[in-house]
């Protein structure tokens, strides 16, 4: 007997596709996120504009950056402008404030006055190297600064409803239409710097203007082709294509065409944007073979090369991947930005097929490998998160290639779309937030208020108001460390595994006003292991509480940290902390120390050292290095 293989129209319907919600529809009212947000908009926002003053980003005569003046910046400075754009525009939409407002008008003012009278914008071709213009595309970033433009070009649109920037940003586009495709007398290159693709994915869907999202499909596809475009322009330039310094295209992930790529490599950040707009031209244009592509690439991520943080990226050398299980702890790169794009990329993948898989990883790499990238008060910032520190790392105030900070800034300005996604028949709860959904469903409009006191607590009520009563299915998120959970409509259990469907528990019914849905999600300590392979990790044990990775500071516990031993049998406890590092749950347990003082000048003895009792302490990882300069550790020995 055979079986036949589902066609690509039946594996779509098997999937459960939504769409994505404005911030702007989402308020949040937490004690957990509604504090950091507004000390980005009261705090973060006005530093980093005063950042980009001191710098004289806006300043033509004291940039003074003609050709053999200094200081020159890095070739992508811009997208330090524009990322702030978008963060203050996100901003703007749900919170007015004219300074704010007058500040981005004369920041479009400036940009403006960059473009050219053919459309073209980018600030170093225009200021610094002009004659250099689309000449290395391989590594300077022009058609990754015109993706930031687009998307704040998009941003500023939707949060102050003022055309000024995106009728510069489309005309950009209009430009870049003409310049490159597969017609003749065009330009075949793609940018070495994913970016521009998902913009321009935003840009069609604002506008409605095709070209748009053909471009964006057109520089996925061309990507990776034989003969190579790097090796051509290289050749153009009078350069030798061997002596490209990463000596591997899949630094930029153009080694190969994309649907021809199995694993996860190179540049973090730029396979983590790529691979959103995969996902972004699978919703508009549903193509299986990109669909295909995307699971088989998050796959290799999740089981080979990614942190327990939702930090990605190993090394240093190529600001990402190595090989499989290679996950160094002291050594990690994990920038704030490769987490980014991976809550990116896992939000758009959760608009594809509604399995919380996705938003598991999406919810890990916000509360852990993004969160620990600024300080609590909003004023310093991590470009790179390792898993354990000498006392060594520290946040900083800004950076010379400041990408991370406004990349944080507009993450958490745009926080609410990530709560929510929604079809014709279904709400989908991917995130559990104190606040309120003001969402649309089937044609009907759905109020959902969430109280809960997460993630320090997994009880979460929701209650729904209606206009009137309306048949759809309400989806829960039941999260991959959630062992234990009730759930009650009206006071009345329902039993979960009646309802489950890809880790959401579905509730479908004439939805009334006043219904109320309360989940319990037991949250007890969790020891985690990692694969055996992961030689960095081998007897080792990690912290997790919720959604939370702990880790070990030198402020709590006064002994090296790498002579800290948890006995995998220890019964830990965790109490909140109101006071310490702005409310934090703490976990306690019984350890031991090894001791090292009978060894004196002895370097090595046949009988194993002493060890004492020990009542360890770990925070969450996100609030380390905010007290004095000590060890952290996320991974604990355990023998």
């Amino acid at each position: 007997m055979t079986s036949s293989s589902p066609t690509s129209t039946q594996q779509a319907d098997a999937r459960r596709g939504s769409n994505a919600v404005a911030h702007t529809t989402v308020t949040i009212e937490d004690t957990f996120w509604a504090p950091r947000l507004q000390r980005v908009r009261e705090n973060t926002l006005p530093m980093m504009y005063e950042q980009m003053k001191l710098n004289n980003y806006f300043d033509s005569e004291k940039r003074g950056w003609k050709r053999g003046m200094h200081p020159i910046p890095y070739v992508f400075w811009e997208t330090d402008i524009t990322k702030w754009v978008e963060a203050a525009s996100l901003s703007l939409a749900t919170h007015p404030d004219a300074q704010l407002d007058t500040l981005l008008d004369t920041t479009i003012e400036f940009i403006r006055s960059i473009q050219q009278p053919d459309g073209y914008l980018n600030i170093w071709f225009t200021e610094v190297e002009p004659e250099k213009r689309w000449s290395n595309m391989r590594d300077l970033h022009e058609l990754y600064c015109a993706g930031h433009l687009i998307e704040a070009g998009v941003a500023h649109f939707q949060g102050t409803g003022k055309r000024s920037l995106l009728d510069i940003v489309s005309r950009y586009a209009d430009y870049l239409d003409r310049t490159f495709g597969l017609e003749e007398g065009k330009k075949r290159g793609y940018s070495g710097h994913p970016e521009i693709e998902l913009a321009l994915v935003k840009l069609y869907r604002v506008t409605g203007e095709k070209r748009y999202l053909n471009l964006s499909q057109y520089f996925v596809d061309e990507r990776g082709k034989q003969p190579h475009y790097f090796d051509e322009e290289a050749r153009l330039r009078g350069d030798d294509p061997r002596d490209f310094w990463a000596q591997t295209y899949e630094y930029n992930q153009s080694h190969m065409p994309i649907r021809e790529q199995r694993e996860v490599v190179g540049h973090a950040v730029r396979a983590m944007y790529l691979y959103s707009a995969i996902a972004d031209l699978v919703k508009e244009r549903y193509d299986e073979s990109l669909f295909q592509t995307g699971e088989r690439l998050w796959h290799h991520l999740v089981s080979k090369r990614l942190y327990i943080t939702g930090g990605i990226g190993s090394t240093e050398k190529n600001e990402g991947f190595t090989e499989d299980y290679d996950l160094p702890n002291l050594t990690a790169y994990a920038e704030s930005c490769a987490s980014i794009g991976l809550a990116m990329w896992n939000h758009r993948l959760l608009q594809l097929d509604a399995d919380s898989r996705y938003a598991d990883l999406l919810e890990r790499a916000l509360y852990n490998g993004m969160l620990s990238g600024i300080s609590l008060d909003g004023s310093k910032y991590f470009y790179v998160n390792p898993l354990e520190s000498k006392g060594d790392h520290h946040r900083v105030g800004w950076f010379k290639c400041a990408c991370c900070p406004p990349n944080i800034a507009r993450t958490l300005m745009s926080l609410g779309q990530y709560v929510y996604t929604v079809s014709d028949t279904d709400i989908f709860t991917h995130l559990y937030i104190q606040g309120t959904g003001e969402l649309s469903v089937g044609g009907h409009n759905v109020k959902v208020k969430q109280e809960t006191k997460y993630p320090w607590d997994g009880a979460i009520s929701l209650e729904m108001t209606l206009d009137e009563p309306a048949d759809f299915g309400l989806n829960l998120r039941i999260p991959g460390w959630c062992q234990a959970a009730q759930l009650s409509l009206n006071g009345e259990a329902i039993v979960l595994d009646n309802h489950l469907q890809k880790g959401y528990v579905r509730i479908e019914r004439r939805w009334q006003s006043g219904d109320q849905i309360v989940l319990n999600m037991a949250m007890p300590v969790m020891q985690v292991y990692a694969h055996p392979d992961v030689r960095e990790n081998s007897n080792r044990v990690a912290l997790q509480r919720g959604p939370l990775i702990y880790c070990l500071e030198g402020a709590d516990n006064a002994v090296p940290l790498h002579h800290i031993r948890l006995p995998e049998t220890a019964t830990l406890e965790s109490h909140f902390e109101p006071e310490l590092l702005g409310g934090i749950t703490v976990i306690e347990g019984p350890a031991t120390v090894v001791e090292s003082e009978d060894w004196s000048e002895t370097l090595y003895k046949t009988a194993p050292p002493q060890s004492h009792a020990h009542t360890l302490t770990a925070i969450p990882y996100y609030v380390w290095d905010h007290r004095q300069a000590g060890e952290m550790c996320v991974w604990i020995s355990t023998k």
